[in-house]
């Protein structure tokens, strides 16, 4: 049965996509702790992260890290954050998280509500500046 994850990646679910190719895929996150809250996944079902072959966790992380430029110049912040807990869909993925101070990351805290036109808006600005 494919992940929630895998059926956003396959556009079977609907999405803020930002970037992908034919390895990997980036999107809005629907709860985000800020603006350009972004995850990033491998469209290869692995749950954890660190199960992932060692081609796919560097091909992960190299394509995380133009995401991350991405949004940095995209979204006005002074780094952009990395998380990985993948507890919550059993499909790795990365949080990317543009920072102001680091309490921004914060996964506990209350989650932004944006409209759907806020959403278009910082993916389409986020995907601008993405470089394949």
């Amino acid at each position: 049965m494919a992940t929630i994850f895998s059926k956003i990646a396959a556009g079977e679910i609907p999405s803020y996509k930002v970037a992908e190719d034919d390895r990997f895929f980036a999107f809005l996150d629907i709860n985000p702790m800020v603006e350009g809250h972004t995850l990033v996944i491998p469209r290869k079902e692995v749950d954890y992260i660190f199960d992932l072959d060692d081609e796919t966790y560097r091909g992960l992380t190299a394509f995380a890290k133009k995401v991350a430029e991405a949004i940095k110049r995209a979204i006005p912040c002074k780094r952009v954050g990395v998380a990985v807990l993948g507890m919550e869909v059993p499909h790795a993925h990365i949080h990317l998280v543009p920072l102001q101070k680091e309490s921004d990351m914060d996964f506990r805290a209350d989650k932004k509500q944006l409209t759907p036109e806020r959403f278009k808006e910082i993916a389409s600005a986020i995907a601008a500046e993405f470089k394949n």
